[in-house]
């Protein structure tokens, strides 16, 4: 995290790096411990086609070789005109209508959120208005899930003779339970911001307009936390069972000899003392 101070709005090499990458679909900043990337293809409720998907892609590269904290977001609501935010409104219709076996097979979509999920540090989505289709599945692969009461999120690709194929049929039972995954993936059911509360799929539920600083407030938690400690909990929060405790034992033997540690603990001590 480059031992800059938290909440600074200096931007980096590897910004200006994202940027010269010319994103048709995508609104990237960063900030000395996080990037923000907001879905920008407005004009199709921010409908996830080939080009945001390689866009993410890209951004994913970058957060593999330098981790930060990303910020999922969609666009935002206009107050002044009544426009409504949005995050996701699912794939690509016209897109996704043309593709056959072999593009089914190249998991274009599942693959991409595999990645995301697995990106080193924490990943919160910013969700308002439709996280429809791929657009809740991404939301899905998020660590972090902060909602409004405008938020409609739901998978209805069984109406349109497909199946949700980009991870919920497995990461939504693990989110909601088996009979709440089972509404909205064999019955259309699709969850309101409150739902989405009740049901434990979003963490937070927060106005529109509160929903940036409530994604940053998240972020900076997170931020004041110890970079290295968090990517080891992460990790191994994602190992599968058979592979505990052994792989705690071992991530925390490294742990226990980083620097942080020492001066974190020390500072715990000196605090006390006060």
């Amino acid at each position: 995290m480059g031992g800059k101070e938290l909440g600074t709005e200096e931007q980096h090499d590897g910004a200006a790096t994202l940027e010269a990458e010319g994103f048709s679909t995508l609104i990237v900043t960063e900030r000395a411990n996080r990037l923000t990337v907001r879905l920008h293809r407005p004009e199709v409720r921010n409908a996830i086609d080939q080009a945001m998907v390689d866009e993410l892609h890209a951004v994913c590269s970058y957060l593999e070789a330098s981790p930060k904290i990303l910020i999922l977001a969609g666009t935002p609501g206009d107050p002044d005109t009544g426009t409504k935010g949005i995050f996701a409104s699912g794939a690509d219709i016209a897109q996704l209508r043309q593709r056959r076996r072999e593009d089914a097979l190249a998991g274009i979509n599942s693959s991409l959120f595999e990645r995301i999920a697995r990106l080193p540090m924490p990943v919160i989505a910013a969700l308002d208005g439709y996280a429809l289709g791929g657009g809740a599945e991404l939301a899905y692969a998020a660590d972090f899930r902060i909602g409004t009461p405008s938020l409609r999120m739901g998978n209805p690709e069984t109406n349109l003779g497909i199946m949700a194929a980009a991870g919920a049929t497995w990461r939504l039972k693990e989110l909601v339970g088996e009979p709440m995954a089972k509404q909205i993936l064999l019955a259309g059911k699709v969850l309101t911001g409150e739902d989405c509360l009740q049901v434990g799929l979003i963490g937070e539920l927060v106005e529109s307009a509160e929903l940036s600083v409530a994604a940053e407030a998240l972020a900076d938690r997170i931020g004041a936390q110890d970079p290295l400690a968090v990517r080891v909990s992460k990790a191994v929060f994602h190992t599968p069972r058979e592979a505990h405790p052994v792989i705690d034992t071992l991530a925390q033997s490294m742990l226990f000899e980083s620097e942080a540690k020492f001066d974190r603990m020390q500072a715990f001590l000196d605090r006390k003392k006060k």
